[in-house]
């Protein structure tokens, strides 16, 4: 290789800040919006980390509250009907229900078992909801972000091959920055989608597993109050 050609490849400035600003419209267009996407799925990450924790915890003192032994009447006037906890709702859902189904005259109205569990099931429906909301988010960055780099890469492939035809030169000094160029797009879209596919993976299994004890839970109370309409 000519010394010239050498000398020409080492002053090309090849940090990610020169290299996006000289990369095409297109280019950058694209790799802003993986930054963006990037961006948006931590924040999402962030969140959802935050909020199934809190629901974790939330579940575990109520639970033990529960099943402390303490009338669940009792614990129904200290809830409220307007709870806050995940698990409080599902608790004051199946409570509320179980005291409309009483008539004045303290029978009960007749379907009572199964308008509970509606009640119950819809208040983890609601609780599945917000738990799952923003992963779909998750779940197209890690799909879509390879694909929209490799748009980027190749978009940008193919503007160096113009350069060099037109320049009529294949030295290193013309072709290394409009491949690196082109590179830096995968590699964005590759960063934004290997951590959104790593923590939707996750925060979906702990999502599953906060819902299947919600599911557990009405279970467990639907059957103390079936023993109750039993008697």
């Amino acid at each position: 290789m000519e010394t010239g050609t050498l000398a020409m490849a080492q002053e090309i400035d090849f940090s990610l800040l020169a290299l996006f600003a000289r990369a095409t419209l297109t280019v950058k267009v694209v790799m802003i919006l993986l930054m963006i996407m990037s961006f948006w799925s931590w924040a999402i990450i962030i969140q959802k980390h935050i909020m199934l924790r809190a629901s974790r915890k939330e579940a575990s003192v109520f639970d033990r509250a529960f099943w402390s032994g303490e009338p669940l009447d009792e614990l129904f006037e200290k809830i409220g009907a307007e709870a806050e906890g995940p698990s409080e709702k599902i608790f004051a859902a199946g409570m509320l229900e179980w005291r409309r189904s009483h008539r004045q005259d303290g029978g009960l109205i007749a379907g009572a078992q199964a308008r509970i569990d509606r009640a119950m099931d819809v208040a983890i429906s609601r609780e599945s909801e917000r738990l799952n909301n923003g992963l779909s988010f998750l779940a197209t960055t890690g799909s879509t972000a390879p694909f929209i780099g490799l748009f980027g890469t190749v978009w940008g492939i193919k503007y160096a091959f113009e350069q060099i035809a037109i320049s009529q030169n294949t030295n290193l000094a013309v072709v290394a920055p409009g491949i690196a160029e082109a590179l830096l797009a995968t590699g964005i879209g590759l960063v934004a989608a290997i951590p959104a596919v790593v923590f939707y993976n996750k925060l979906n299994a702990d999502s599953e597993r906060i819902i299947g004890g919600y599911e557990a839970f009405a279970d467990e109370f639907a059957t103390i109050l079936s023993r109750q309409l039993d008697a």
